[in-house]
């Protein structure tokens, strides 16, 4: 009997926020091998996937990770994600040592400021060709696109 394979680590991203995008466009930089998943928060693939991973947790509008059926949210979401990229961005994980409250009150922080700071998006971002099968959305922004 063959083993299911398991799901790729999926990145959940508010889709209106330049930051997010940016954070998006920061991953796929560094992610050559294609490791991530990506999805918006607003898409009706995140909406399952977070569903499918039946999490109790109030989750913030900004980035989210699922994997192996955990959800992890705000400096937590960041640290594993960076945790995954090319040298050097693993050596982030220095920052696990700081306890939680403090990271994610500094992430808050940044939550709170960044449609101010960075603005909204007026449009859906299309990815190319090539990195269409890493976003779970991608149908969804294509009927959404003008």
């Amino acid at each position: 009997m063959a083993i299911a394979a398991e799901p790729p680590p999926l990145i959940l991203f508010d889709g209106d926020c330049n930051l997010c995008h940016g954070a998006v466009q920061f991953v796929l930089r560094r992610d050559p091998g294609g490791r991530f998943r990506f999805a918006s928060l607003q898409s009706a693939a995140g909406r399952a996937a977070l569903a499918a991973a039946a999490s109790g947790v109030r989750l913030p509008d900004s980035i989210v990770l699922v994997h192996r059926g955990r959800v992890r949210t705000k400096s937590g979401a960041a640290l594993a994600i960076a945790r995954g990229l090319r040298w050097p961005w693993p050596l982030a994980a220095v920052f696990w040592l700081v306890p939680f409250p403090l990271r994610d009150a500094v992430y808050d922080w940044v939550a709170r400021h960044r449609y101010r700071w960075f603005g909204k998006r007026q449009e859906c971002w299309l990815p190319t060709p090539a990195l269409r099968a890493r976003f779970l959305d991608a149908d969804e922004r294509d009927r959404a696109s003008p």
